[in-house]
């Protein structure tokens, strides 16, 4: 069962008429973005008729649009395609439809071929609608603007015509009434010609991943929650500003980070750079990309009886036994085997601060934290994710490195906790 979003124009309309006479089972949706007061309203009128018409289930929502889009400092055709897509994989979702089809048509491909254009874009910007991606279908890319209006023509195919359509408010409206006249003035034929041109450069895109896919193999190294890119392996390659960008486009950084980043080479490490999502570090050999995440007011409490604690994505185990030998396979930064008896309860978890210090284990001397870091080489990032174990005012563990001397076990300790991250 296929979903087809529909707002009553000649393209979606005419998608229903030939979902109609295929025999394929479809459902309709409508979006009343609530921007053209009456017009909105008889829209959805006009869908859901259409709907009776078919004797199909009829879905309809309404968005406060424009605030949205004040909301998220957005345009509003951005706000508009951002909640009715949203609004898409819900209902998909809930009723279990296969796809959710979209009227785009060819003069869209070529519109927005465009629009990437003018924003910059790297390739993949210049490929212009894909007919399938994810869950989202748009059957129409077959055919035109021109060839769906004379098929409404034909078939007397009613549909509402949307005023904002002739607007040059928006920088669709703009390319499509005072540059695509253009264009067809001087090659009368310019839509087939684009549309090759833009079939020609999805094979150009296929054949540049394959590439970029390759080089990512010398370049990237993956684990759980980090991605490792070789300074060195960067260094070597031609146009590494284009390599680089590639490689971190997936993480949301605009190719102007980019450039500060490739010139951060020739600085000292430690250096941080961000996007919206993600932040990298100039380390010593590596560049080392993770998420944003903010653990300054994280606090958990341990009590005696607390078998487990879930921290992000670490797993931390906690058991208490009744001995003072510590075996080899206890003998890890991963696990804190303590004095029991020295421990005050409920313990606390929480990110280390500036000014910590703890007895190292094998010292008498206590250390600042931030200076135990330096002696061991830990990044900035590591730095920012640490957490501290603590019994009273005291740091009797730093997670995954190394436990306070003064609470390590000994000839006469009776009983051992030990913590253990997964």
């Amino acid at each position: 069962s296929i979903l087809l979003a529909v707002s009553g124009g000649a393209d979606s309309v005419a998608m229903c008429e030939l979902f109609k006479s295929t025999g394929i089972r479809f459902s309709i949706a409508h979006c009343n973005f609530k921007l053209r007061g009456k017009e909105s309203n008889d829209d959805e009128i006009f869908v859901k008729k259409l709907s009776e018409k078919y004797n199909v289930e009829f879905y309809s929502t309404s968005f406060e649009t424009e605030n949205h889009a004040k909301k998220e400092g957005i345009s509003i055709q951005m706000a508009a395609r951002d909640l009715r897509y949203k609004w898409f994989e819900e209902i998909k979702l809930k009723h279990n439809f296969a796809y959710i089809a979209i009227a785009h048509h060819q003069d869209d491909v070529i519109e927005t071929f465009f629009i990437n254009l003018l924003r910059g874009t790297g390739i993949s910007g210049l490929h212009g609608i894909l007919p399938k991606n994810g869950f989202l279908i748009r059957p129409l890319l077959f055919t035109n603007k021109e060839q769906i209006l004379n098929y409404c023509s034909e078939k007397k195919i009613n549909f509402r015509e949307d005023s904002s359509n002739s607007s040059v408010k928006y920088i669709r409206n703009k390319i499509r009434h005072n540059i695509i006249p253009v264009f067809k003035e001087i090659n009368p034929s310019y839509k087939d010609t684009l549309i090759n041109n833009i079939e020609n450069l999805k094979i150009v895109e296929s054949i540049y991943n394959d590439h970029l896919n390759n080089k990512a193999k010398l370049v990237l190294e993956k684990t759980d929650n980090k991605i490792f890119i070789s300074i060195k392996e960067i260094v070597k390659l031609n146009y590494k500003a284009n390599y680089l960008y590639e490689f971190l486009k997936p993480y949301n950084f605009k190719y102007s980070t980019i450039e500060d980043i490739i010139n951060s080479f020739n600085d000292i490490s430690g250096k941080v750079f961000y996007s919206s999502t993600h932040r990298l570090l100039r380390d010593r050999k590596n560049l080392i990309v993770e998420e944003n995440c903010n653990i300054e007011n994280l606090l958990f409490y341990i009590q005696e009886n607390t078998k487990k604690t879930h921290i992000f994505s670490n797993t931390i185990n906690f058991k208490i036994k009744k001995s003072n030998k510590i075996t080899d396979s206890l003998k890890t930064q991963s696990i804190a085997v303590l004095d029991y008896d020295k421990l005050k309860f409920p313990l606390t978890i929480r990110k280390w601060q500036k000014g910590d210090w703890f007895y190292p284990l094998g010292m008498n001397s206590k250390k600042k934290l931030s200076d135990y870091f330096i002696d061991n080489k830990i990044t900035v990032f590591e730095k920012e994710k640490i957490l501290v174990l603590c019994s009273g005012n005291d740091i009797v563990w730093v997670i995954g490195h190394r436990i306070n001397n003064h609470y390590k076990i000994v000839q006469e300790t009776k009983k051992m906790y030990i913590a253990q991250v997964l």
